[in-house]
């Protein structure tokens, strides 16, 4: 790979990841229930998940899904039903100032899962495996999956850390409550780029 072509992709790689999308909004929410510290399982879930699937999405299984356009469908609705599950969960969550806090950060192994259910995630996968894997050989696949885990670095841990921040101004019970509400609805406004 050229330099100007991986400029190119660590350029598009980072912008993609450090815009909002499913990810982000629970990883900010995550940061502002229990901080940064307690989130990171979550984030490194997300590195290794992400880099993972377009690895798999490289080596071929965006073949199998025009082969057989029906998964595209049972995808999206897969998709839309998990999304809907995890804005129901961080809204009915009891805020973390409160004795009796039940909010429930994504391990390692559900963040990197949850990739495979992320709307965000197959469109970054599928069209940065199309626009600069070239070559069409692994070294390009494996060149675009270092690019993501080297910027997924920052781009989750600028959000992580920002929703930490946020904890100094989100002090009660009653404004984390709303602040958790604020992001479940920011959750479901993502699923606008499935339907």
């Amino acid at each position: 790979m050229e330099y100007q072509q991986l400029a190119a992709l660590v350029t598009f790689a980072f912008v993609s990841c450090a815009t909002p999308g499913p990810n982000n909004i629970m990883l900010m929410t995550s940061g502002a229930n229990i901080g940064f510290m307690r989130t990171i399982p979550h984030m490194l879930g997300i590195i290794f998940g992400f880099s993972f699937m377009v690895i798999l999405v490289g080596i071929g299984l965006v073949g199998f899904f025009e082969a057989y356009p029906v998964l595209q469908d049972i995808l999206k609705i897969a998709c839309s039903v998990y999304l809907v599950y995890l804005a129901y969960a961080i809204a009915k969550s009891k805020p973390s100032t409160s004795q009796a806090s039940d909010y429930q950060p994504m391990t390692f192994l559900s963040a990197a899962g949850f990739q495979w259910l992320n709307p965000k995630g197959w469109s970054m996968a599928l069209s940065t495996v199309s626009v600069f894997n070239l070559s069409q050989n692994w070294q390009g696949i494996a060149i675009i999956a270092a690019a993501y885990a080297f910027v997924n670095v920052p781009a989750v841990s600028m959000w992580t850390y920002a929703g930490q921040k946020m904890q100094s101004v989100l002090n009660e019970e009653n404004k984390l409550r709303w602040f958790n509400y604020g992001m479940a609805a920011l959750l479901l406004g993502s699923l606008v780029q499935v339907i």
